[in-house]
């Protein structure tokens, strides 16, 4: 459910100080015989340039987006948690769109593609365009459940202004893949994975961190949240898996039935470590929904 990319406003730089141009003297020359301006006359300054960062820089239009998650701001504006092809997760403050006759009120909805436009260079930008883009099927029935729960691993895992435009195409091919009615199970470990592989947390399942050599498909291994695969122990508490479950996650083979019950589990061991103590809300958003 962590590295700005969004440019902040240049420095502004001043070439020279204002005041009394100074005067470089030859060594031959007596200091004594150089002209100095005549008091009424006044001492030019030498012009001052400022850097000035490109409006290009501040406003962002066309990029293909997602909302996350939104909650209210003020009486008519809300605040957007956006997931961006090119910018990342991003916060997004749109004004008047709780307001009856919006345009927006109707485009801000999760699991549509969006065109998006926003200016600002704050933590919150202001959105400034918001469009339709098409080309998914909505999701219902389970497939709405389980789209929620990957935007809930974004929210919470996915760092703002972190760009993550591979992670972003997996994104897309989940909710199609969903709303295609796909088996859900299967199009949630791909993406788990994907997550945990692009943000940096999860190293190569098919590489063994305690021989450095290639996981063996016979043998047995637990995953170090923090460093790998590596052969199980007769302590360990963690889930073990088979070698072959491990080497079918990275081919993104998920037709093994014991490849999807251990992959189950794996994910929820790494996913819980690597979320602390936030909890996922998944659950009661079910109930929400099962009360409309």
């Amino acid at each position: 459910m962590d590295t700005d990319t969004i440019e902040q406003a240049a420095n502004v730089k001043e070439d020279a100080t204002p005041g009394i141009a100074s005067v470089s003297l030859h060594p031959l020359i007596n200091p004594q015989r150089v002209e100095k301006p005549a008091a009424s006359e006044p001492i030019a300054k030498p012009p001052v340039r400022r850097s000035k960062t490109p409006e290009k820089e501040y406003r962002i239009s066309g990029q293909p987006g997602f909302v996350l998650h939104s909650y209210p701001y003020k009486e008519t504006s809300l605040i957007v948690d956006v997931f961006s092809r090119d910018y990342g997760r991003i916060a997004l403050v749109a004004k008047g769109a709780k307001r009856p006759h919006s345009k927006l009120r109707g485009v801000l909805q999760t699991f549509q593609p969006l065109s998006l436009g926003w200016s600002g260079k704050s933590e919150v930008r202001t959105l400034t365009a918001a469009e339709w883009v098409g080309g998914l099927l909505p999701l219902e029935k389970s497939a709405l459940l389980c789209g929620f729960y990957l935007n809930e691993l974004l929210v919470k895992l996915l760092a703002r202004d972190d760009p993550h435009p591979v992670l972003f195409d997996h994104y897309v091919a989940a909710m199609n893949q969903l709303a295609h009615d796909e088996p859900a199970p299967i199009v949630l470990r791909k993406f788990e994975l994907a997550l945990l592989k692009e943000t940096g947390v999860a190293t190569d399942f098919a590489i063994c961190t305690s021989t450095t050599k290639a996981v063996d498909p016979q043998q047995t291994y637990v995953v170090d949240p923090e460093r790998g695969p590596r052969i199980a122990r007769a302590a360990d508490r963690w889930p073990c898996v088979a070698g072959k479950t491990l080497l079918d996650m990275e081919r993104q083979d998920y037709t093994d039935p014991v490849t999807q019950s251990q992959s189950k589990q794996l994910m929820r061991f790494l996913l819980a470590h690597h979320l602390g103590n936030m909890q996922l809300n998944t659950r009661q958003i079910l109930i929400d929904l099962m009360q409309l």
